[in-house]
């Protein structure tokens, strides 16, 4: 499994960015997918999920702010972010793992056989 993000930049309060992670190597349709971020001096945390159906959890910090989408055709994850504000600042990870999976107020819970992403910076200014 390989997980590659891109999309990541530097954007001002209330803008917006489109990040993408791009999967390779699994049945891509039917794992759920994640997306997390870690700040400077911040321990890593959920922003929110899709499950293999399409359906979506938000973690509060992003309701109404964050999409998260997905194209099973062209196996890649899409993080839509407007209204960014700068505590959205950090690196944005992509990770999928396989069903069942189990997720907490919008947070993937990965199972040990789940996989991350690189990462993408994120900086909102």
């Amino acid at each position: 499994v390989q997980l590659v993000e891109s999309g990541g930049g530097s954007v001002q309060a209330g803008g917006s960015l489109r990040l993408s992670c791009a999967a390779s190597g699994y049945l891509y349709s039917r794992y759920c997918m994640g997306w997390f971020r870690q700040a400077p001096g911040k321990e890593r945390e959920g922003v929110g999920t899709i499950d293999s159906d399409g359906g979506t959890s938000y973690v509060d910090s992003v309701k109404g702010r964050f999409t998260i989408s997905k194209d099973n055709a062209k196996n890649i994850l899409y993080l839509q972010m407007t209204n960014l504000k700068p505590e959205d600042t950090a690196m944005y990870y992509c990770a999928a793992d396989p069903p069942p999976c189990v997720t907490v107020s919008g947070t993937l819970l990965l199972s040990d056989s789940g996989s991350w992403g690189q990462g993408t910076q994120v900086t909102v200014s």
